[in-house]
């Protein structure tokens, strides 16, 4: 059974637990404490938003100013209707919120959760 873990090691394989249950407390404490399934349904959502790039550069921009439609087109280099179609996810994300001032409407990030998330995320890249 060493040799084999040994093998395991070298091949850069992760060991093998032998134990079925070996720490039952342990378990029952996390069972506990993880979220309910629709929970974390929300939660892996709320990372396939963050995944596509456009959308992050967009939560990038939004966390130095608010910016319209029309500014963040130029300043991405993309159509209008693109950048609204990315807004459109993020906004159904609770990402990012919106304000009218005349006809033309300003996007800005959802809240102080937003800025922390992309705070630490970029923190740990950058480690």
């Amino acid at each position: 059974m060493e040799a084999q873990d040994e093998r395991r090691q070298r091949e850069g394989e992760a060991p093998v637990c032998t134990f079925l249950n070996a720490h039952p407390d342990a378990i029952a404490n996390v069972r506990a404490t993880l979220p309910d399934d629709d929970t974390l349904l929300d939660v892996s959502e709320l990372f396939k938003v963050l995944g596509d790039s456009t959308r992050c550069k967009i939560l990038f921009v939004l966390l130095v100013s608010e910016m319209c439609v029309c500014d963040l087109s130029q300043l991405l280099g993309m159509s209008v209707s693109a950048i609204s179609h990315q807004l459109r996810i993020l906004r159904q994300a609770q990402l990012v919120r919106y304000r009218r001032e005349g006809k033309t409407v300003f996007y800005a990030l959802a809240d102080e959760h937003v800025r922390t998330l992309l705070s630490q995320g970029m923190e740990h890249v950058q480690e």
